[in-house]
């Protein structure tokens, strides 16, 4: 019987992202909306500046008396931030003004205290200036109904500066993603416990999640599960009734006598999108889904399943989150440090660490490439993406890489 083809990279993104809805609504405040993408575009609720506002400390007057300077005015109050000069600007007088603060009716130029001279409230004008000259218009940065945040905006510190400025203090956001987390396996224990002589660190949940939580999820880590079907089949409906959107199982998700994951999903309804696809590593990678929970099958090797979460998991994460700029290629060019074969039938996902030279960019794998060495992942800052059947390349040659530090 002959095996089917391993799917595409490529198409195991677009089936998965398929699946991924965007999530309800919800309202946060300000300060709980970092990282979060708004779930409909925002109008300000105010014109900033609100009033024509000084840009400088000096003295605000009409520009036409001081055509012709040195000239000698009376200053006839003041004007501070929060505090406007109440009255009406008249000919052949200044005010004092401060940064910030509401320029008075009839002036149209604010010239700045170090182009003066001040003796009592008798101020000496040096320097003419044109009409405006230090004015910051009423609605200079934006105007009232102006659609200033558009649906699905990740929320930065900038952001959320703006959102402030625009009078709102909760913002509608996307709900987070819930991702639960299961280990599975019966070599696996949890770091500092008791250990066999023939079991691991389970150590991919750490980074899976660390990954998940970085992308804008909320985690709930399901422990380890022994090879039990019964026990995992349990692991499975708490993340049912959690009500988690993603569950990510980690190992377990081939077919041989002790991988059962892949079977106990099925036994608890789910519908299997795919399994194995043309990567290395990674190529067991399982998607399918329970009801409205998204299910990754991620395989237990370290590398592989990290390389699985960068690739699959993060883009479901933000697209579950509002982005609809999750399918996005994150890839960018480098030249290659040094030669490399031609490969097979299977995309690969390289370890490389990151230098810089003339012509940009470098990036040099590591001689070692089993995925099962985290310390070499760890020394990563990319991976050199080199496609099925990609010729050989020579040191020097562009390629695509995928930073590992720009999730």
């Amino acid at each position: 019987m002959t095996k089917s083809p391993l799917l595409p990279v490529d198409e195991a993104l677009k089936l998965i992202l398929a699946k991924a809805h965007s999530l309800p609504s919800e309202l946060v405040g300000l300060d709980q909306a970092l990282g979060r993408r708004l779930s409909t575009s925002l109008k300000a609720l105010r014109t900033q500046p609100p009033f024509n506002a000084s840009a400088m400390d000096g003295y605000a007057l009409r520009s036409e008396d001081v055509a012709h300077t040195p000239v000698t005015l009376p200053c006839i109050g003041v004007s501070a931030a929060g505090h406007g000069f109440n009255g009406q600007i008249k000919p052949k007088t200044c005010v004092r003004i401060f940064t910030g603060a509401p320029v008075p009716n009839g002036a149209d130029v604010v010239i700045i205290q170090e182009n003066t001279q001040a003796q009592n409230d008798q101020i000496t004008f040096l320097q003419a200036e044109q009409k405006g000259r230090n004015i910051r218009s009423a609605g200079l940065d934006f105007h009232m109904d102006d659609v200033l945040l558009s649906k699905g905006t990740h929320l930065g510190a900038c952001e959320l500066a703006l959102a402030a400025a625009m009078n709102y203090a909760q913002l509608p956001v996307t709900r987070r993603p819930k991702i639960a987390l299961l280990a599975t396996g019966d070599e696996l224990v949890a770091p500092a416990q008791p250990m066999g002589p023939d079991q691991i660190i389970a150590s991919n949940t750490y980074a899976v999640s660390a990954y998940a939580r970085l992308a804008g999820a909320e985690c709930l880590d399901l422990g380890i599960a022994p090879d039990d079907m019964n026990t995992i089949e349990a692991a499975i409906e708490r993340a049912k009734n959690e009500r988690a959107d993603v569950l990510v199982t980690l190992g377990g998700a081939s077919v041989g006598d002790h991988d059962l994951v892949q079977q106990a999903l099925k036994n608890t309804g789910m519908d299997l999108g795919f399994w194995r696809i043309a990567m290395r590593p990674g190529k067991p990678l399982m998607h399918g889904t329970i009801g409205r929970m998204n299910v990754l099958g991620l395989p237990g090797n370290p590398v592989s399943a990290i390389v699985c979460a960068v690739l699959f998991l993060v883009p479901l994460i933000r697209a579950l989150s509002g982005d609809e700029h999750a399918a996005q290629d994150r890839t960018q060019l480098a030249r290659l440090g040094v030669d490399m074969k031609e490969n097979d039938t299977r995309q690969d996902y390289v370890r490389a660490r990151l230098s810089s030279g003339d012509e940009g960019l470098i990036a040099t794998p590591f001689d070692a490439q089993d995925s099962s060495m985290l310390r070499v992942l760890s020394q990563s800052s990319a991976l050199i993406i080199r496609p099925p059947h990609a010729p050989a390349a020579r040191k020097g040659d562009m390629c695509k890489i995928l930073r590992l530090d720009h999730i």
